[in-house]
């Protein structure tokens, strides 16, 4: 926005003025302070509309990650500040005066319309973005009684396998993940994210991943860049990578064969991090793939279709 200063008199009344002392004194006040106040509202009406901000996409199916897009920031402004449910999103640069952060909405989130605060130092944005509800599928399973009821010792060890996965999810490091993800089988799905499996009719469980079919021994890639924080075997995942792409997001890659990286190795989007299995608690080949930004369970389908 331009703001121009209007100041244009005619020959007589530039006479008349010139004639009169306290008038030409009243008058230059008058434009002075007309100056000012004219100044600071273009000030105050280029600085409020200063940035561009958007929720993509602005609706958003429970357990759905999405992208929160900055764009025309003031050269030396601060990066942006967004919280959703009261956790910090992680905003890096996509390109000149662009920003871009990743977030994810809860599977129990109430579906309805919301609104987020975007600042970026003094200025403040509202973006309205609505959840929509999902239809997660349910599964009924009959299985042998030792795969669905744990013995003490396999309950013990089971809390403390998940206490130390949580442990880790916590961990927010720099940026690593570089462009879109990708799948890292590119096969059909046998089990799809937020399934709900009722085994022997007696005990459930919420599916928070993808499983994907696989054949013994077929590869399987890394969704993204990223470093590998856990490779091994645990009782439910069985032979288990973890990779962490940085600003909180993690891809979780279970019942491997085999191993094809090593714990603090960084790795590219494509390498081949291990092989189709069918270890811990699975019943056939097959690659169960799970993404968790900021520690919420993420639908790996709603991120893979991200535009990044």
């Amino acid at each position: 926005m331009m703001c121009k200063i209007p100041y244009e008199r005619t020959g007589k009344e530039t006479q008349t003025r010139q004639s009169n002392p306290m008038f030409l004194k009243h008058s230059l006040l008058a434009t002075f302070f007309l100056f000012v106040f004219t100044a600071f509202s273009c000030f105050e009406s280029t600085s409020v509309n200063a940035f561009h901000a958007e929720v993509v996409p602005p609706e958003i199916n429970q357990g759905d990650a999405f992208i929160i897009k900055v764009t025309d920031v003031p050269a030396s402004s601060p990066p942006p500040v967004a919280d959703l449910s009261e956790k910090r999103l992680y905003f890096s640069s996509c390109g000149d005066a662009c920003f871009i952060a990743l977030g994810s909405i809860e599977m129990k989130t109430k579906p309805g319309a919301y609104t987020m605060n975007i600042f970026i130092g003094k200025q403040k944005k509202t973006l309205p973005f609505t959840v929509n509800p999902t239809d997660f599928p349910t599964l009924n399973l009959t299985l042998p009684d030792e795969k669905v009821f744990l013995s003490p010792e396999n309950l013990q060890r089971a809390k403390k396998e998940d206490n130390k996965l949580q442990s880790l999810f916590q961990m927010v490091s720099e940026k690593l993940w570089d462009g879109r993800f990708i799948l890292p089988l590119a096969n059909d799905f046998s089990t799809v994210f937020g399934t709900k499996r009722i085994m022997n009719k007696k005990r459930i469980s919420i599916h928070r991943g993808l499983d994907i079919r696989g054949k013994m021994g077929e590869a399987v890639k890394a969704s993204n860049h990223g470093r590998i924080v856990l490779a091994e075997e645990l009782f439910f995942g069985g032979n288990t990578v973890i990779v962490d792409h940085g600003q909180g997001i993690y891809t979780i890659y279970m019942h491997l064969s085999e191993f094809k990286v090593q714990p603090e190795t960084i790795i590219s989007k494509g390498d081949t991090i291990g092989l189709v299995g069918a270890s811990g608690r699975a019943t056939g080949p097959h690659l169960h793939f799970g993404v968790k930004v900021l520690n919420v369970n993420t639908n790996p389908v709603s991120i893979i279709e991200l535009n990044l």
